[in-house]
């Protein structure tokens, strides 16, 4: 199993030590999709999925998920958050065995959802109807200075409910003025470079993993889209995610550097529990 570059205490000493300057920000993998951004002392979480839970779920079935990367740490250990995301409802980003701790531990935590996923949400993870913040296409929200706006995602369509809402969502996310972009799990679709290119995207945090029909699960950018997709909308940094947690899931990065060193496309492959600094941004 893959070794994170720290986890447990010593990781949340990186993150809560952390010296970040004024202005600046510092950000860690956390697995799979998941990232934590420190900025001004604020904690915003993306997707996190800090649990077992699928690879208990689908144990003896025939799609076992078996994890490749240790656990990073614990959710109960991050009681400092001010707001996470949920891209869309599969488990490794919407997941209650992360959620529900989280919660627990942060009595002002905010959650930022597609507003299309409210009642789901609500189901999964026992909560109040009212506490997520629901977005759609354009609709942004406010928490402790970060901003989220909704991107549609195209999993492998652009599904919508019976209102039009998108289902699966990345975010803008701009704070201090800095711009990161989520992507959740998404293939290309027409207009998404025409959306994105606006924002001036300092860092994009894009899927690698493809699209298999063997897999039997929904699909992603490959390495390969990725990079095409940064270069695309102007990304200043592009780096990978969705790799190295399920071994049925999982794709090598190696094609994703490749594309982005031909396309000149700056770009910084994460260690799981490792962190990036803005100021990598300013070099």
């Amino acid at each position: 199993m893959i070794k994170p570059l720290r986890k447990g205490e010593e990781l949340l000493a990186d993150i809560q030590d952390s010296a970040v300057p004024s202005g600046q920000w510092r950000m860690w993998w956390l697995g799979q999709s998941g990232f934590l951004i420190k900025w001004e002392g604020r904690y915003c979480l993306l997707d996190p999925y800090l649990s077992d839970s699928l690879t208990k779920k689908y144990a003896s079935t025939d799609k076992p998920h078996i994890r490749m990367t240790e656990l990073v740490l614990a959710p109960e250990m991050l009681d400092f958050i001010d707001v996470v995301s949920s891209s869309h409802n599969h488990t490794d980003h919407l997941d209650a065995e992360t959620l529900r701790p989280l919660q627990r531990v942060n009595s002002d935590l905010a959650i930022v959802i597609p507003e299309a996923n409210r009642s789901f949400v609500v189901e999964r993870i026992q909560c109040d109807p009212a506490w997520p913040i629901g977005l759609s296409d354009g609709a942004q929200c406010e928490v402790q200075g970060f901003r989220f706006v909704g991107i549609p995602a195209a999993h492998e369509t652009l599904a919508v409910d019976e209102f039009g809402q998108h289902q699966f969502m990345g975010y803008i996310i701009t704070f201090g003025g800095w711009t990161l972009y989520h992507s959740g799990d998404t293939l290309l679709y027409e207009g998404m470079v025409d959306r994105l290119k606006p924002w001036n995207v300092d860092v994009a945090l894009l899927p690698i993993n493809g699209r298999d029909p063997v897999r039997r699960v929904a699909g992603n950018l490959n390495g390969r889209q990725a990079a095409q997709l940064a270069k695309d909308i102007g990304a200043r940094l592009v780096v990978p995610c969705h790799y190295d947690m399920f071994t049925f899931n999982t794709a090598s990065p190696a094609s994703f550097v490749a594309a982005c060193n031909e396309l000149n496309q700056p770009h910084y492959v994460m260690k799981n529990g490792g962190g990036l600094d803005s100021a990598l941004l300013m070099a």
